[in-house]
C-alpha cells in the first residue's frame, strides 16, 4: 500500500513521457533509515506510465558490494535473456565479458574503455527496442564496477530513451563515494518522501491490521513513529501478532512498544557504519539523551570535528535528531553492538569521566547503576548524594536503587554499610513501609553503639515503625532500655529516648497495656519544659493520638493539644515524614476539623510541588476525613475517591494509618462504590489487627446492605470485641456499638439494641464530642422508637447543630422525618442534603415530599457510562465487563462511580431502577 506519494509518483510520471521523447533524465529517492524509499520504488514499477517501458530492477545489499557488476547484472541479465543478437551488435560485444558466466565473480577492469564502451552502447540498442526505466534501491551500495556505469549512463541519460530512478540512504559515508556522488548530482529530480500524516498513519496500521482501530490508537501509533513508514509498519504487525485490540485504553501500550522487526533493520544499519561511526553510537548510547557532545566525544576516542560530522551523519540518516537520538529504539539497538563485558567497561569508564568533569551527582549515578564492578568509598558518597537529589525531586524509587547499587561498595558487616541501609530505609520508606522496616533491622544490627542505632531507629517515623515484626520491636526494645528513662537524660540523649519511646507506643498502640499509661504520660510532659523540643512535641502527638483513639482523656484537651501541635508544623514540610497526619485522625474523632482544613490544602500544594504521590494520597485520605466531620460530603466523597485513585489503600506505601483512615470514612459515608473498591483492594487475610477490624465492619456494612442482617451482627461484633480489646473506644472514629444495635433492631432483639445504644451513649458522653454524643441519641432515639424516641432524636438534633458534623445532623433531620413524616421535616432534611451534597438522602426527602422522580446529581450518562451501567445490570462482573469493551477494570469502576453518584443509587441491585427512570433520557 503506498500512502501520501502522490507527488512522488507524478514527477516520475512526466519523466517517463519525457523518456518516450528521447529525453532521458534521473531521478533520486533521498531521505533517512525507513522513510518509504524503497515501497515507492516498488511502487513506481507498476506505474501505469511504465507499461511501454523495459523494467530493469536491482538492489544493491552491503554483502554483495565485493561482486564486480553485482547490480549490472541484477538489472540487464532478465532483458537480455529475451532480447534479440542484434543488441549485441557492434561496440556492445565488448560488454560479453561483464555477462559470462565462467567469470562472473571475477573483477573486471571497470576502466577499460572498452568496457564502458560496450556497455554504453548496449544500453542504447536496449532503448532503440523499448524504452528502459531503470530502478536501483540504495545507491550507497551499490559495488564499484556498476557506480562506474551508472555514473556512465548518468553523464549521457539526456539524449537516451531512459529513465533512471535510485534510492539513496542520506548520512550514510558510502553514499559520498565520488561515483556515487556524480549519480546524484546528475538528478534532474531529488525526490524526499516525508514521513506520514497522522490520516496516513492510521490508514496503514489498519491496513496492517486488517481492521479498525480507534482515532487515539491511530494518533498513539504515529507519535511513536513520527510517521516514519518502516516503524509504522513494524508496529502494527507487531501489534497485529499479540492480539491486543486497537483501543484507545492501550495507548500507551503502543507509545512503548519496541518491534523486533524495526530493531533488526535498525541494527543493520548501524552495522553497516563504519567504526569511527559505530564507536560513538556506542559511547552516546552509555552516556544516554542529557550527555553533552564533548563528553560523547571523548568517550568514543574521537576529535571534535570528526565528531561533529558523524553526528550530522548520523542525524540525516535518521538514527539522530539533532545530537541526541531520534528515538528510543535506536539507543535500545546499539545494544546489539556491544558485548557485556564492552558494555561494562565503557560505563566504567563514562562513571570516571562524568565524575572528572564534575557532571551533575544524578548523571554519574545512572552510570554506576549500569555496572557491576565495584569501585571503591568515592562510589559511595556519590551514590548517596544522588539519592538525596532524587528524594528531593520526589522520585524515591529511584533513589532506591541508587542505594542498593551503594551497597556492592560497601563492606559486608561495617558501620559503612549500615550507613548506606539507613539511608535506603528513608526511601524505602516512601514506597514499601515493610521493606523499610526490614531494611533498617538489618542496619541497627550493624551499628556499635545505642546512640547509633537509635539515630538510625528515628529515621522512620513513628506510623511507619508501627508495622514494625516482633524482632523490629525487640530491636526497639533494647535500645529503650540501654538509653533509660528520658528524665535522666539531656540534650541528644533525650531527644533520642523520647523519640524512641514515641515509636514504641505507637507500635503497642493496638494493645491495652500499649495504651495504659497515656494520660498521665500526657500530663507529665505538659508539666515539664519540653514542649519546645520536636523530639517532645512528636512523642505528645503519639500521646494525644492514642488518647483519641481510646477516648482517654476528653475530646476539648485533645482538640487543644492537638492544635498547638499542628500550629508548631510546618506545612510546607514533608508530611509523610512528620506526626501530622496522627494529629488530623485526633481533631477528626475530637470533631475540631477548623484548622486543619486549611492547613491540609497547603500541605497538598506542598506535595503536589514535590510531585510525591504518596504524600498526596496521604493528604487526600486525611482531608476527606476531614471533610467528613466537617459536613461536606461532596467534597469527602471527591477526596476519599481521589486519596483511592493516588494509592491511598496500598497500604505497602502508605501505610496503614492512612488506610485505616480510608476505610473508617468509607465506611461513615456508606458509599457502595468507595466500600467495593476498599474491599477489592485489601488481602483477605491481613497480618495487621487493625485493618483488618476496620474491613471487617465494612464487611459488615455490606452484609447490612444485602439484608444479611444476621451475619451482618455476627461480623460487627467480632469487630467490636477486637477494638475494645485494643481499646480504640472512639465513638466518632469507630461507632460500631450504633451499627450493631441497629442490626439488633432488625432482627427483633429491642433489649439488645437499647444496651449498645446506651453504652455507645456513655462513651460518647465521656469522650465528649458532640457529633459522637448526636449520633448515639439519634441510634438510641431510633432502637427506642414511640415518643420518646422521638425525645431522643430532637435532642440529638439540638446537640448536632453545636458541631459542624453536618452529616450527623442530617442523619438526624430524616429520622425525625421519617417518625413524624411531617412536610416541614422533610424540607428541613431536603435543604441541608442539598447544601452539603448528599444526593441519597435528598432523593428520600423529594419522594416523600410528593415529587415524581429522585433528581439526579449530575446530569446525562455518557455513552461509556450507559454502556458499562447496561452491562453491570445484565449481571456482568467488572472484569467481564472490561474485557467486552477492551478497557481496564479501572476504567469500569470510575464509569460505575460517576454512574451511581449521577443516579443517586447506591448499589448495582438499585441500578436497574435508577435506569429505568431516566430510559428516555439519551447521554451526553
Amino acid at each position: 500500500m503506498l500512502l501520501e506519494r502522490d507527488d512522488e509518483t507524478s514527477l516520475v510520471a512526466r519523466a517517463l513521457e519525457q523518456a518516450r521523447d528521447g529525453i532521458g533524465s534521473v531521478v533520486v529517492l533521498a531521505g533517512p533509515l525507513g522513510n518509504g524509499k524503497t515501497a515507492l520504488l516498488r511502487a513506481l514499477a507498476r506505474h501505469p506510465g511504465a507499461a511501454s517501458f523495459s523494467v530493469l530492477h536491482a538492489s544493491a545489499t552491503l554483502m554483495e558490494r565485493g561482486h564486480a557488476y553485482g547490480v549490472v547484472r541484477q538489472l540487464l541479465e532478465p532483458v537480455l535473456a529475451a532480447a534479440p543478437a542484434e543488441v549485441w551488435a557492434g561496440p556492445a560485444a565488448l560488454a560479453g565479458p561483464v555477462f559470462d558466466r565462467g567469470g562472473a565473480d571475477q573483477p573486471l577492469d571497470d576502466a577499460a574503455r572498452s568496457v564502458h564502451l560496450g556497455m554504453l552502447t548496449l544500453g542504447r540498442n536496449l532503448s532503440a527496442i523499448k524504452p528502459l526505466f531503470v530502478l536501483v534501491d540504495d545507491l550507497q551500495w551499490v559495488d564499484e564496477p556498476s557506480l562506474a556505469m551508472l555514473e556512465l549512463l548518468a553523464g549521457r541519460i539526456r539524449h537516451l530513451r531512459v529513465v533512471l530512478v535510485v534510492t539513496v540512504r542520506e548520512g550514510d559515508p558510502l553514499a559520498e563515494r565520488p561515483a556515487a556522488a556524480a549519480v546524484l548530482a546528475a538528478a534532474t529530480k531529488r525526490l524526499r518522501p516525508r514521513p506520514l500524516s497522522p490520516a496516513g498513519a492510521a490508514k496503514l496500521v489498519r491496513a496492517k491490521l486488517g481492521r479498525e482501530c480507534d482515532e487515539a490508537f491511530g494518533l498513539a501509533c504515529h507519535e511513536a513513529t513520527g510517521g516514519n513508514p518502516l516503524l509504522l509498519t513494524g508496529l502494527a504487525l507487531a501489534w497485529a501478532v499479540g492480539g491486543e485490540p486497537p483501543t484507545e485504553a492501550n495507548a500507551e501500550l503502543v507509545r512503548a512498544a519496541r518491534p523486533a522487526q524495526v530493531r533488526e533493520r535498525v541494527v543493520a544499519c548501524m552495522r553497516a557504519q563504519p567504526e569511527p561511526v559505530r564507536l560513538l553510537l556506542k559511547a552516546a548510547a552509555v552516556l544516554g539523551e542529557s550527555a553533552e557532545l564533548d563528553a560523547v566525544s571523548v568517550l568514543a576516542g574521537l576529535d571534535e570535528p570528526s565528531t561533529a560530522e558523524i553526528v550530522r551523519g548520523l542525524d540525516r540518516l535518521g538514527l539522530f535528531r539533532g545530537a541526541v537520538f531520534a528515538h528510543p529504539g535506536a539507543r535500545e539497538a546499539v545494544d546489539d553492538l556491544m558485548t557485556a563485558t564492552e558494555r561494562e567497561q565503557l560505563h566504567l569508564r563514562a562513571v570516571r569521566l562524568l565524575y572528572d568533569l564534575g557532571k551533575p551527582v544524578e548523571t554519574v549515578a545512572g552510570q554506576l547503576l549500569a555496572t557491576s564492578t565495584p569501585q571503591g568509598l568515592w562510589a559511595v558518597e556519590a551514590l548517596r548524594d544522588a539519592a538525596h537529589v532524587a528524594l528531593r525531586r520526589g522520585a524515591p524509587d529511584t533513589a532506591v536503587a541508587y542505594l542498593r547499587r551503594a551497597l556492592l561498595d560497601t563492606s559486608v558487616d561495617g558501620p559503612d554499610r549500615a550507613t548506606v541501609l539507613v539511608d535506603l530505609a528513608s526511601a524505602e520508606r516512601l514506597l514499601d513501609v515493610n521493606a523499610a522496616v526490614r531494611t533498617l533491622s538489618y542496619a541497627v544490627a550493624l551499628l556499635p553503639g545505642p546512640r547509633e542505632r537509635a539515630a538510625a531507629l528515628i529515621r522512620l517515623t513513628p506510623a511507619v515503625m508501627g508495622d514494625a515484626p516482633d524482632a523490629v520491636v525487640s530491636i526497639l526494645r533494647g535500645v529503650v532500655d540501654e538509653f533509660g528513662p528520658p528524665e535522666r537524660l539531656s540534650g541528644v540523649d533525650r531527644d533520642l529516648s523520647l523519640r524512641l519511646e514515641a515509636r514504641l507506643r505507637f507500635i503497642c498502640r493496638s494493645e491495652p497495656w500499649g495504651l495504659a499509661g497515656t494520660r498521665t504520660r500526657l500530663d507529665e510532659l505538659q508539666e515539664g519544659e519540653w514542649t519546645d523540643s520536636g523530639a517532645a512535641r512528636e512523642l505528645l502527638s503519639v500521646l494525644v493520638n492514642s488518647a483519641a483513639l481510646t477516648a482517654s482523656v476528653s475530646a476539648r484537651r485533645v482538640a487543644v493539644l492537638a492544635e498547638q501541635l499542628l500550629a508548631r508544623q510546618p506545612a510546607s514540610s514533608a508530611h509523610s515524614a512528620s506526626a501530622a497526619p496522627l494529629l488530623v485522625t485526633a481533631l477528626a474523632a475530637a470533631d475540631s476539623p477548623g484548622v486543619v482544613a486549611g492547613w491540609l490544602e497547603r500541605a497538598l500544594g506542598a506535595a503536589r510541588q514535590r510531585g510525591d504521590v504518596v504524600e498526596q494520597a496521604m493528604i487526600r485520605t486525611e482531608q476527606s476525613l476531614i471533610h467528613l466531620v466537617a459536613g461536606r460530603v461532596a467534597e469527602a466523597t471527591r477526596a476519599a475517591s481521589d486519596s483511592f485513585d493516588l494509592g491511598a489503600w496500598d497500604w505497602t506505601s502508605v501505610g496503614t494509618s492512612a488506610a485505616i483512615v480510608s476505610g473508617a470514612v468509607a465506611l461513615q459515608l456508606g458509599d457502595p462504590v468507595l466500600i467495593d473498591q476498599v474491599l477489592a483492594s485489601v488481602d483477605a487475610e491481613q497480618s495487621n489487627p487493625c485493618l483488618a477490624t476496620v474491613t471487617g465492619l465494612l464487611r459488615g456494612h455490606t452484609a447490612v446492605a444485602r439484608g444479611e442482617h444476621a451475619a451482618a451482627a455476627l461480623t460487627l461484633a467480632d469487630c467490636g470485641a477486637h477494638l475494645d480489646r485494643s481499646g480504640w473506644r472512639n465513638p466518632v472514629l469507630f461507632p460500631w456499638r450504633s451499627a450493631l444495635a441497629l442490626v439488633k433492631l432488625k432482627l427483633g432483639a429491642t433489649c439488645d439494641a437499647i444496651a449498645l445504644a446506651e453504652e455507645e451513649r456513655l462513651i460518647a458522653e465521656e469522650w465528649g464530642a458532640a457529633s459522637g454524643i448526636g449520633r448515639t441519641l439519634r441510634v438510641l432515639g431510633r432502637v427506642v422508637g414511640g415518643d420518646r424516641g422521638l425525645d431522643l432524636t430532637g435532642r440529638a438534633i439540638e446537640v448536632l447543630r453545636t458541631s459542624a458534623h453536618r452529616l450527623e445532623l442530617l442523619h438526624a433531620l430524616r429520622q425525625r422525618a421519617e417518625l413524624t413524616e411531617c412536610p416541614d421535616s422533610w424540607r428541613s432534611c431536603l435543604e441541608l442534603a442539598e447544601e452539603i451534597g448528599a444526593q441519597r438522602i435528598a432523593n428520600r426527602a423529594r419522594i416523600a415530599l410528593g415529587f415524581s422522580a429522585p433528581a439526579r446529581s449530575g446530569g446525562k450518562l455518557t455513552r461509556s457510562e450507559q454502556k458499562v451501567a447496561m452491562l453491570a445490570v445484565s449481571g456482568r462482573s467488572n472484569q467481564e465487563i472490561a474485557e467486552m469493551l477492551d478497557v481496564t477494570s479501572r476504567a469500569v469502576e470510575k464509569h460505575l462511580t460517576n454512574t451511581y453518584r449521577k443516579l443517586g443509587v447506591r448499589r448495582r441491585a438499585e441500578l436497574a431502577e435508577a435506569l429505568r427512570s431516566v430510559g428516555s433520557a439519551s447521554p451526553a
